[in-house]
């Protein structure tokens, strides 16, 4: 008897649209345009290999333009920003000590609670420190602030135009993913 009423339970939380539990075979481009709070429920490994297939598409799709997962806006041209390898720690930050100013734009803010999933920071510290890293990685030196936003469900992982880092915050789920040697 109990098992018919889990069965029937988790038949009728699916058929209403409330089995929405995460994928363990999602593509990077499915969990970028997903809700970014399920990749919490994801295990650290499944994580970890989006991550590491959104670095192996990042250096294929270098320098192309089109639909690309991190675009930057160059001569008024979107391009691919340069790849980067999957071991690169985008938690490392190695802008250390430079001058470059964030600034978080306050519509849809990145949350300030911190969570497990981002190895004990907010998400908008580990956001701020895949900024600073990413910035750092594509060569972009900006003289004024930049700004940050929250991108969820954009179908890149983070895009750079006209002082503007747009970044998925299923992007940061990824990245903040603990790595594996």
């Amino acid at each position: 008897m109990y098992r018919l009423l889990l069965i029937s339970s988790v038949l009728a939380l699916a058929a209403c649209g409330g089995g929405a539990l995460p994928s363990k075979n999602q593509t990077p481009t499915q969990a970028l345009t997903g809700t970014a709070e399920l990749l919490e429920f994801e295990a650290p490994a499944a994580r970890t290999e989006l991550f590491k297939e959104v670095a192996r598409q990042s250096q294929v799709q270098a320098g192309a333009s089109g639909a690309v997962l991190f675009p930057l806006l160059q001569n008024g041209e979107f391009v691919a920003a340069p790849g980067f390898d999957a071991r690169f720690d985008l938690l490392g930050a190695p802008d250390a000590g430079a001058p470059l100013v964030l600034v978080f734009a306050t519509r849809d803010p990145f949350s300030e609670d911190r969570r497990d999933s981002f190895q004990g920071l907010s998400e908008r510290e580990a956001a701020e420190l895949i900024a600073r890293s990413l910035l750092f990685a594509w060569g972009v030196h900006p003289t004024q602030p930049v700004t940050v936003t929250r991108a969820a469900g954009a179908p890149y992982a983070a895009a750079w135009m006209d002082g503007e880092l747009r970044l998925n915050p299923a992007f940061v789920y990824m990245a903040a993913a603990p790595t594996t040697p």
